[in-house]
């Protein structure tokens, strides 16, 4: 613990609330150089982010939480900030993430809200505020499966099998860049979403990444969320109940059918990337706890890809080359019904 910095931020604190009366308690956290704690003054609470400016940059923070709090998305607001000194008081969204709230009971009506916000969220005009989730981005996230999955596997492509790869990455990022082009928070699921204390809306956080993407891509986070499954009728009806919502813009020309398959191949970009992410999150990072998550993401990708022709010489590879050795390695997926 750093003495020097804990006595900056009391007195920041003290500073900003006009007392020094307050209670402080910080939060585990993840690996990052960010911290968080909460603060305690009389009966009202603030959550701190302590992010030293030589370690982390809360700019992009700062500025996409205040563009979104000012076009209606329910972020926390920023009640005072110090980006010289890497301070920020936030609203407190209290602890309950929406995955905790979930079960098949619930889940029906907290997503239903959840895509009401999305929609809403993908109303703003958000082009001049953010990157564009560019055909080099979407193709090196996928790369990601070449660069981690395989090798950890011990997999190595033949020249044919390398340039049918390409092919079919090139396909999935063409059909992300078709889609009506948005807001994507890009991390839109079920542990960064907050019910708030008499509140209907949700509280969104971890949206520090956003671009402006394909209208499916947060859709596909919440609804085929890498950490929870659910049955696939009521995802396929979860997506109708999205496509209803859509502005009739997004609809034009765009059957139902057709917004379906837009998602299918999103979410298949996605879990390709996200088989990569999760070994790399071990053999770079050290995390282990996301492997016990990579059977579920490959059966979403052996499941999803089954009715798209142009998928198939991959899937062939796939199942050919790589199950095999994934099964060994990370183990088979149960399947709930």
């Amino acid at each position: 613990m750093n003495t020097q910095r804990e006595q900056l931020i009391q007195t920041w604190i003290s500073s900003v609330l006009g007392s020094d009366q307050f209670e402080i308690n910080f939060l585990a956290g993840d690996a990052s150089f960010r911290r968080y704690a909460r603060i305690k003054l009389n009966n009202k609470t603030f959550m701190l982010m302590d992010a030293p400016p030589e370690k982390e940059d809360c700019g992009p923070f700062v500025s996409i939480d205040e563009f979104f709090d000012a076009h209606g998305v329910r972020v926390p607001h920023i009640v005072a900030k110090d980006l010289d000194q890497g301070f920020l008081l936030l609203e407190d969204f209290g602890d309950v993430l929406l995955s905790t709230l979930l079960n098949d009971q619930t889940v029906d009506a907290h997503y239903a809200q959840s895509f009401k916000q999305l929609i809403q969220l993908q109303s703003i005009d958000g082009a001049a505020h953010f990157p564009a989730y560019a055909y080099e981005k979407l193709i090196s996230e996928m790369e990601l499966l070449t660069d981690w999955l395989l090798p950890s596997l011990q997999v190595q492509p033949t020249a044919e099998e390398s340039a049918l790869i390409k092919r079919t990455f090139a396909i999935l990022a063409n059909a992300a860049l078709a889609q009506p082009q948005v807001i994507v928070h890009r991390d839109f699921h079920s542990r960064n979403l907050m019910v708030l204390d008499g509140e209907q809306d949700q509280g969104v956080i971890d949206f520090q990444d956003a671009v402006i993407g394909a209208d499916t891509y947060d859709l596909i986070s919440i609804t085929r969320d890498a950490y929870v499954q659910w049955n696939a009728d009521r995802v396929y009806a979860w997506f109708k109940t999205f496509y209803d919502l859509l502005p009739a813009s997004a609809k034009d020309g765009r059957s139902f059918e057709q917004f379906k398959q837009d998602a299918d191949l999103m979410a298949i970009q996605r879990h390709i990337k996200i088989l990569g992410i999760f070994v790399r999150l071990f053999e770079r990072d050290g995390k282990s706890g996301y492997l016990k998550d990579l059977p579920r993401v490959m059966w979403y990708l052996l499941e999803e890809s089954k009715p798209y022709a142009e998928l198939q010489p991959f899937m062939q590879f796939i199942q050919a080359k790589v199950l095999p050795k994934f099964e060994a390695k990370y183990g088979t997926y149960e399947v709930v019904a």
